[in-house]
Order: structure tokens, then sequence, then C-alpha cells
């Protein structure tokens, strides 16, 4: 945590980022106990203090690079090299993130090896070589660009439970290989007691920093785990190659590969639509820093989230041509923000030149391909294990009806069928092997194409009308609001303060006498708003500030009309809370209070 009381635009602060200046971006008001936003400049030593961790949690991470080169089977000459052109694909892409303007989302983003586009990269690189990521690259960036001017249009194929599908299946994806580095099972699937031990190590170490430990232990917790795995293969002998480092120099470039565009198209097809679908994390990660950056913050600012898409896309390509894997936003390095109450784009770039200061140094990288097969296990059993649960917990963000069950299940069921059965690509073209054989892409397929078809039919503005009973009418206003907030996929915690603020509102009608009382109830929907209307009799209602609520101990002694008005001033203040904004007046001769809430 870091007071405000260093100057935040000194002269000499920020060093020799200071000659920076970076693009504007969208005005915020930043939030109290946020020390430092987006575009304040700390000083030099935080700066450097702060980028030196999100360098290192960003460098930790990309042990996913390592996951991905051990599945290919590549040499160690071809991991050290794989891996430094990786980390130079994520100090672009970071920088890219950071600096802002057209290409980036001016954000503290900081990029990592791609986790879901593990064994993708894997399978292909095993059988055409390093030479492939070239076009690879080329065709997860051209498919983030293609997005990236789409985005607006897009967004009702991409609600959060098709997220959440995609991100929980991107987990199972996982398991084989964990299970296989973390056991140390061979061609005949006999166990390897010191691989479990060194694994489980690793596993233990990065769940108990993250379960018990303090906050620095919590967001090194990963780091923290790789250590320990490496202390404990190393006493078991499972360290080998540390000879090379005599001979390694301090800085080198590393070797480019030769383009090899003899990749089919129809894995590329593959790529390209497993690189939509990370598209969605990008979308993410931007919406929850703009969140953090932003105290008046309502809903996804599409722009920002079209330049960070953009920005990764370019940084794919390049990425590709210079023989590394493409490359994600880090959610790791978002909490590592959030717990500094630090999101300053400097320290963004910052971290982008020190983590492009360790791909140019083969010692560091050498070193990070010396990690043994069983640590890489227990990193992806960590992996696999948020994953699954993240996007499970996504999908049940919000309110599911029976098209939401039926939606998540049975993309999720078709994409373990995939995994579980993998000769069924055996009775497909050949063309469609690499599409109908991956458990990811026909999830995440599934999912989308079943999230349009059942919004079919599904209006965005529903009625009921209120029986006369109060009673009977507070229960026809809880079952509409849940029965659309579920057809709608509404978030959760939206639709329940829309259900307490409309009973209160129709409380709120009825005591206001004049003939008043609740005849119906409406609702419009649509990804950034919910409106309920409550429709009723009589006169429209005259909607004053709230006063504060009069001293209980003089109620005692009130009247019948004092009591009655201090009540309705209670509904009054709950409705005005719960609710993003209330208005009173009459549409198609009716008089209706309507209730806005910000989605």
């Amino acid at each position: 945590m870091f007071s405000r009381s260093s100057a935040a635009h000194s002269p000499a602060a920020g060093g020799f980022l200071s000659a920076f200046r970076l693009p504007p971006s969208r005005k915020r008001r930043k939030p109290a106990d946020l020390a430092y936003g987006a575009d304040d400049r700390p000083g030099a030593g935080l700066i450097f203090g702060l980028g030196v961790q999100h360098a290192g949690m960003a460098i930790a991470l990309s042990s996913y690079a390592l996951v991905a080169a051990k599945m290919a089977g590549l040499s160690l000459e071809d991991t050290q090299s794989f891996l430094a052109c990786t980390i130079i694909g994520m100090a672009i892409a970071t920088f890219f993130q950071s600096f802002g303007g057209r290409i980036g989302a001016g954000a503290l983003i900081v990029h990592l090896p791609d986790p879901v586009m593990a064994p993708f990269v894997a399978s292909i690189v095993a059988a055409y070589g390093l030479g492939s990521l070239v076009p690879l690259g080329i065709t997860a960036g051209i498919a983030g660009i293609v997005i990236s001017r789409l985005l607006p249009h897009l967004r009702p194929l991409f609600p959060p439970t098709v997220i959440g599908v995609v991100v929980c299946v991107g987990g199972f994806t996982l398991i084989s290989g964990a299970l296989k580095h973390s056991l140390g099972l061979n061609a005949t699937f006999a166990v390897d007691l010191p691989s479990i031990l060194i694994s489980g190590v690793t596993l233990a170490v990065i769940v108990g920093f993250s379960i018990w430990g303090n906050r620095p232990m919590k967001l090194f917790s990963l780091m923290a785990g790789i250590l320990a795995g490496v202390i404990v293969a190393a006493l078991c002998g499972y360290v080998e190659g540390a000879e090379r480092f005599a001979s390694a120099p301090v800085f080198a470039l590393p070797k480019l590969p030769s383009p090899d565009f003899s990749v089919p198209a129809s894995a590329l097809v593959v790529v390209g639509i497993v690189a939509l679908l990370v598209q969605l994390d990008t979308f993410a990660s931007v919406v929850i820093m703009d969140k953090m950056d932003d105290a008046d913050w309502h809903r996804a600012d599409m722009k920002m989230v079209g330049s960070s898409i953009l920005g990764a896309g370019i940084a794919n390509i390049a990425t590709g041509f210079l023989g590394g894997m493409t490359n994600a936003t880090s959610s790791a390095n978002i909490g590592l923000a959030h717990a500094t109450r630090c999101t300053s784009r400097y320290v963004g770039l910052a971290a982008a030149a020190m983590i492009l200061l360790v791909a140019l140094m083969p010692l560091a990288t050498l070193a990070l391909t010396l990690i043994p097969d069983a640590v890489i296990g227990g990193v992806e059993i960590y992996a696999a294990a948020f994953f699954i649960v993240s996007g499970l917990e996504l999908a049940a963000s919000r309110e599911l009806d029976s098209r939401g069950v039926f939606m998540i299940g049975i993309s999720i069921t078709i994409g373990l069928g995939v995994m579980l059965l993998p000769g069924i690509v055996a009775n497909v073209p050949e063309a469609l092997h690499h599409m109908v054989g991956s458990g990811f892409v026909m999830a995440g397929i599934t999912a989308v194409s079943l999230n349009l078809l059942f919004r079919l039919g599904t209006a965005m503005k529903a009625r009921r009308e209120l029986p006369s009973s109060p009673a009977e009418a507070s229960q026809a206003i809880v079952e509409f609001l849940e029965i659309q907030g579920g057809a709608w996929a509404a978030r959760r915690e939206v639709v329940k303060r829309a259900t307490l603020a409309a009973l209160e509102a129709a409380e709120f009608i009825a005591g206001a006498g004049e003939g008043r009382h609740p005849i119906a109830i409406q609702a419009r929907f649509d990804e950034f708003n919910l409106d309920v209307d409550i429709v009723h009799s009589g006169p429209p209602l005259v909607l004053r500030p709230a006063v504060a609520a009069p001293d209980l101990n003089a109620l005692f002694d009130a009247d019948d009309a004092a009591i009655d008005a201090a009540i309705a001033n209670v509904s009054h203040v709950l409705i005005e809370r719960l609710a993003d904004r209330v208005r009173a007046g009459t549409r198609d001769g009716f008089a209706h209070v309507t209730l806005h809430f910000n989605h």
C-alpha cells in the first residue's frame, strides 16, 4: 500500500519516464482509496519498485510457455529461444497496453503467455516446427484485429454465461498434461514417485501461500511454488543442464525461426477461433481495470476495449514473426495493481522494459528452461483448477433459467465428450480434425450457437398484470423479475436489487392514497440497462427528495399522520438507495414509477 504523500507530478518524478507524454485517456474521477490512477506519474522509486513486482509476476507466469514447450517436445536450445521470443512478445503487448492511444487500452495491463492456447501451440509446433509459429501468430493477431473493429456489434454473442463456459473448458484442456507431468507418467503409464513429491510440494506452496499467506506472499505464491519445486527437484537429482550456465552469455539476441507456412488451413481456423474466444478475457481485464480507475464507472468503455484487443492482436503478429507464443492479459498482475492501489501506466511501461531486458539475458531464460516437468505439472494443476472454478463462477454470475442451464450443461458435456473420446475425429473429414478434435473449440462454438438459438423469441420487453391483493401482487412482482432475469441472463445482484426496489415501490404507491394502487409491472432490458415500471391507478406521484428519518423516540408521541409520513419516507429512501435512478410520470394514459438500474 502506498500513500498519497509522494508528489505524483513533481518535476523529478518518474525519472527518465517524465520524457513520455502518454496519450490522454477518458476523463475519470479517481476513487478515494486509489493512490495513483492510470494517468498519474509516481516518483521514480515507486515506478521502479512496482515495475519490478509486475515484471517478476509476468516472468513467473511465463512458465505457461514452458508448458507448451514440454508438450511439444522441444529441445533445451529450442525451448530457450522459444521462451525468449515469447517474453519479448509479452513486453511488446504490455508496452502497447500501457502506452494507450489507438493501439492499447491505456491501462496497467501486463501480458503473459496464453495458457488456453498452449495445447494448440504445442500440437502445431510438434508437427511443423518452430517456423509454424509465424502463421499461427499472424492468424491469432488478425482474429484479434478483426474482432476489435466489430466489437460493438458482437456483445450479444458473448454474455458472461458463454465466457464462463469457455474459461471453464479451457481449464479442462490442461488436466491431461498436468497429470502426466505431475505423476511422471511414461509410455506405459508407470508413476514416478519423486515426480509426485516435486509436483506436490510445488502445488502445496502455491495453495498454502494463496490461502494462509499475507498479501506479498499471496501475490508471489506462484513464484514461490516454482522455487520450492525446483529446490526439491534439485535434491532429487531432477535438475539437469546446469553446466550450460558457464557458457551462456550475459546478453544475446534469441535465434529467430524460418517461417513455415505449411500448416493446414484447418489448424489455422481452429487457432483463429480460439484467439477470438481468448479475447473475451481481454474484455474482462479491461473492464476490471477501468472500474478500478473510475469511481463513477457504470458500463464497459467499448472504445477502450477495442483499442486493447487491437493492441493485443498486433503484438501477437509481432510475436509470431519472432517465433514466440501468443499472449493474453494477466489477471494476476491486475490483482497486484489492486493490492498496491496503483494503476499508473508509467509502472506498466517500466514493467515492459524490465520484461524485455530479461528476454535478452540468456542466463535468465536458461534458468527458466531448466525447470523440471514435475514442477510444471504442479503449475498446470493450479492453472486448471483456477480456470475451472473461475469459469463456473462467471457462468453462474447471471440469473439462469432453463435456457441458461441447458446452454452451459450441453456445451460443457460436448467439450468433455470430445476430450474423453479422442477417437471421435476418425469419422469426420480430415479438414475438420483440428476443430472437431478440440473439446475447447467445440464447447465454445456450442455455447455461442446455443446462446443465439435460445435467445430467439425472447423479447427484451415484458409486462405482467398485478392482482388486486397486496400479498398476491408482491408474489407476482418477485416471480416476474426472477423469470425475466433468467430469460435475459441479467446479473444476479441487479435482479435482486430490482426486486427489492419494485416491492418497496409497490408499497409506496399503495400507501400514497388518492386511489393509487399497482396494476401492472413491466421491464425493459439490454446489456447496459434494466428499467422496471410499476404502473398504477390514480394520479402520478410527485417525488420529492427524501428527508432524513425522524427520531424514533419522537414517533412514540406522534399522531397517525406523522407515523404514516415517516413510513412513506423510509420507503422513498430505500427506493432511491436500491435504484440508480427513480422517476415518476404518465405514459399511455397511466401513471407509473420507473426504476432504472445500471447493468
